[in-house]
């Protein structure tokens, strides 16, 4: 699994693809509908590296809440962050609810799902182009939230469909208030049993110790770690004043974060998306994802615009910013497999189908979209007199 993601990765290097694109073709590619190389049974028992992955990914979401940053940057950033990631959910949701006739529970978990924006394919543009100027510091800062509040969305989501699916009522907040208050105090141990005078090495095998823990807590208790994680990142950043433990866990996340997307392309079940049978309360599953696809751009470019006009942001910024927003991948395809768990049955394996198939696409024009977006919104420039002295 390790080397056919590596390797895959040199090939989509060359079409300056992101590396998460390369790791679910390469787990397509070694999985039981091509190659089948690896038995079902590895693919099952790995079931747990989605909980693991996606505590890295929310508990480095948490660096991003430094409550300095967020009062420097103000409430504009967070007003377009929540119309784009809202918007489009809620178009996501009329289309599969109203429109598609689909499940409640099915509808508002891939509502919740479609809010969600990956960030490592619009920074790697960035940084390629040398773009700068404030589309570009608005971009980032939106970016950094957006996951976020795609994380709350979906964890009330989940209680939403689970509620719908047992024949419960309504949605209960303990589900969400239990992962806060347990991060919470998981962010706090952290920093207790991290003093400054700690090893490097000692820091992160603590930090590593704290998350697994933090998962098997919330394995026990039925909790999703996802929110927990978060809050035990942004509890530590704003009492540790430590930003060197997340760029470790970066370095340490990666082959972890590989496995699982790897992973997770194995899971792909490709028969079931171009099948005749392979249909979802009587709607081809390929009608689900094409639609899916295509309404996702719609809300997030409508909620980018939206929510610039209502902050007073400059034509350009306006105009191009829910272009850049386009991607999505990490942490929708890791709430799709813990979605999946949690669903289970056809209705959980077609929504991962769906994500996965969208998130190859959107990896696939995300970059080029966001380099178009920089370049018309005048963030960098191809003429020799505007990058060097004439």
């Amino acid at each position: 699994m390790l080397f056919s993601g590596f390797l895959m990765t040199r090939l989509t290097k060359l079409a300056r693809l992101p590396n998460v694109t390369a790791y679910i073709l390469a787990g397509i590619l070694i999985g039981p509908y091509v190659l089948n190389l690896v038995p079902q049974r590895i693919i099952d028992g790995t079931d747990f590296l989605s909980d693991i992955a996606l505590a890295f990914i929310a508990f480095s979401t948490g660096e991003f809440f430094k409550l300095d940053i967020l009062k420097r940057n103000g409430m504009k950033v967070v007003w377009i962050t929540i119309l784009e990631a809202v918007l489009a959910s809620v178009f996501i949701f009329i289309l599969t609810y109203f429109v598609l006739r689909l499940d409640l529970a099915f509808s508002i978990v891939l509502a919740a799902l479609a809010s969600a924006t990956a960030p490592a394919s619009t920074m790697m543009t960035i940084r390629q182009t040398g773009a700068k100027g404030d589309f570009v510091d608005t971009l980032l800062q939106v970016v950094a939230l957006d996951d976020v509040v795609g994380l709350v969305l979906y964890s009330v989501a989940i209680s939403i469909a689970l509620a719908s699916l047992s024949g419960a009522s309504g949605f209960s907040f303990e589900t969400l208030g239990k992962p806060v208050v347990l991060g919470s105090l998981f962010g706090l141990s952290m920093k207790l049993l991290m003093p400054q005078k700690r090893s490097k090495d000692n820091k992160l095998i603590i930090s590593v110790a704290l998350l697994f823990a933090f998962c098997g807590v919330c394995a026990l208790l039925d909790l999703s770690p996802l929110l927990g994680c978060m809050m035990m990142g942004t509890v530590y950043t704003n009492i540790a004043d430590d930003d060197k433990l997340f760029k470790q866990l970066n370095y340490f996340s990666p082959p972890i974060l590989l496995l699982f997307f790897v992973r997770s392309g194995m899971s792909f079940q490709l028969d079931a998306l171009v099948s005749s049978s392979g249909n979802l309360d009587g709607v081809p599953l390929l009608v689900i994802g094409v639609s899916y696809f295509l309404v996702r751009i719609l809300g997030k470019y409508a909620g980018a615009w939206l929510g610039c006009r209502l902050v007073k942001k400059d034509r350009l910024v306006r105009n191009y910013l829910g272009l850049a927003l386009i991607p999505q991948a990490g942490v929708a395809i890791g709430l799709a497999a813990l979605g999946a768990r949690t669903l289970g049955g056809t209705m959980g394996s077609d929504l991962q189908t769906i994500i996965l198939a969208s998130s190859v696409l959107y990896e696939l024009i995300g970059p080029g979209c966001a380099k178009l977006a920089l370049y018309l919104s005048r963030s960098y420039s191809t003429k020799l007199e505007d990058v060097a002295v004439v």
